[in-house]
């Protein structure tokens, strides 16, 4: 994330209002800040990229530079909410000259500038405080790999960049994937951290791939639409049901819906594999009876009225009361790279907040991003899907409760248990839990 913040100077002092990082506005006196600068200079500008903190007798000012601090005045002063650390020692803060805006003006444009500006600050008025953020070393590596999928309910990882930038990554990549790709690259290491549905993370983990579960992000998204012949859940009882593929999201998050009211998925329901479009065609032409849906699919089937709504995850409990996506990392990224892990998991967090707040920005953000094409899809999927209840409900009762339902399935063999102990971390979950205060 990049700031710029146009400090004048006269007589060695700045017009700017600082405070010191702990402590209110009004207390802070304008002596701090003639630090900035140089005098006889006139207007600077100041950028930021990444954090800036108090180390002891060293700072961090961007991904992995280190500038030593002033033995006499270690302090940071720091403007409020959202907004950069305006003043502090002249050693530990960079001027225009040293780093410009020019460096990248050929790969932003004014709106993308503006749209970042206007996304991190939201995260600021989220209550997402980033006092810790500076607390902590940069991160291992300022390299990241997250996914790029048809799905659009994982908004968070897709308007993350300019967060990510900001916690000290600097070469972040999107690998192209299909949705029932997400496992695979995720477990071969393609993918360092990424969100993922926790029905199929389940099965992964039961299956031994090297995966582990970080957090909750979301609960409900996946939506259930049929013909007038499915009602309930016990109607799709010897009826047929359209899945792009064979282990993907929908059909293990079916299976283990079918397992919750008693029947049998392995032989009470017919999964007939077809090409996305190619299934919401036939439920339209009532040739399958069902179709379980991931966004921005719901919100097409909606708007085109083609079969009703059976069951609404975000809505109809009890799936509305667990985690439908999951913060997840390779297991052997977590393990090397801890710190770059916390810091891309509370970049995650904030964009789901931006996601809740401004529903509208992040709409924009998908489409401009070529996530999605459609605006008024993904802006219903910003509506609809409750990003903000990531604090609400425990993640471990997630991965619990699907594990008991896919176990009741037969599609798993190890107990919840041993899923937990095995496939999840949840340090740096709990420790944001109490960071990003709401």
């Amino acid at each position: 994330m990049v700031f710029d913040s146009r400090i004048c100077h006269r007589n060695g002092r700045s017009n700017n209002r600082v405070e010191r990082a702990g402590s209110t506005p009004a207390a802070q006196p304008d002596r701090y800040a003639h630090r900035v600068g140089r005098e006889g200079e006139g207007c600077h500008t100041w950028r930021r990229e990444g954090v800036l903190a108090d180390q002891g007798n060293s700072v961090w000012v961007g991904p992995g530079e280190v500038r030593q601090a002033s033995q006499t005045h270690p302090e940071i002063l720091t403007s409020c909410r959202g907004s950069i650390p305006q003043v502090g020692p002249r050693s530990i803060l960079v001027a225009a000259e040293e780093v410009s805006m020019s460096d990248r003006r050929e790969s932003w444009s004014r709106r993308e500038f503006v749209s970042g500006l206007t996304l991190a600050g939201t995260a600021g008025f989220a209550g997402i405080r980033p006092a810790r953020v500076g607390a902590e070393p940069p991160p291992e590596t300022t390299r990241l790999r997250l996914y790029h999928s048809p799905s659009v309910c994982v908004a968070p990882q897709y308007i993350v960049g300019e967060l990510l930038k900001a916690e000290g990554f600097s070469d972040i990549k999107y690998v192209k994937t299909t949705t029932a790709g997400i496992s695979k690259v995720l477990a071969s290491g393609e993918v360092d951290v990424s969100l993922h549905f926790v029905a199929p993370l389940v099965i992964q983990l039961d299956a031994g791939d090297p995966i582990t579960v970080l957090g909750g992000v979301h609960p409900g998204c996946f939506e259930l639409f049929g013909t007038d012949r499915v009602r309930v859940l016990r109607d799709l009882k010897g009826k047929t049901v359209a899945i792009t593929e064979l282990g993907q999201p929908a059909h293990v998050f079916l299976s283990s819906m079918l397992a919750h009211v008693g029947l049998d998925p392995n032989k009470d329901v017919t999964f007939a594999e077809h090409p996305a479009a190619e299934g919401k065609r036939l439920l339209a032409e009532g040739k399958v009876d069902a179709y379980l849906a991931f966004p921005p699919d719901p919100q097409e089937l909606r708007a085109r009225k083609l079969g009703h709504v059976v069951v609404n995850s975000t809505v109809d409990r009890p799936w509305s009361q667990y985690f439908c996506c999951m913060a997840t990392g390779n297991r052997e990224f977590v393990r090397r790279h801890p710190i770059a892990t916390k810091r891309a998991l509370r970049a995650i967090l904030k964009a789901a907040a931006i996601c809740a707040l401004e529903p509208e920005r992040a709409a924009r953000a998908l489409v401009d991003g070529g996530f999605t094409s459609r605006y008024d899809y993904a802006l219903a999927t910003m509506k609809d899907v409750p990003y903000d209840k990531w604090r609400v409900y425990d993640p471990e009762d997630s991965v619990r409760f699907y594990a008991l339902r896919l176990h009741e399935a037969g599609m798993i063999k190890a107990s919840p248990q041993k899923i937990i102990a095995q496939g999840t971390d949840w340090r740096f979950f709990n420790e944001l839990k109490r960071e990003l205060k709401g």
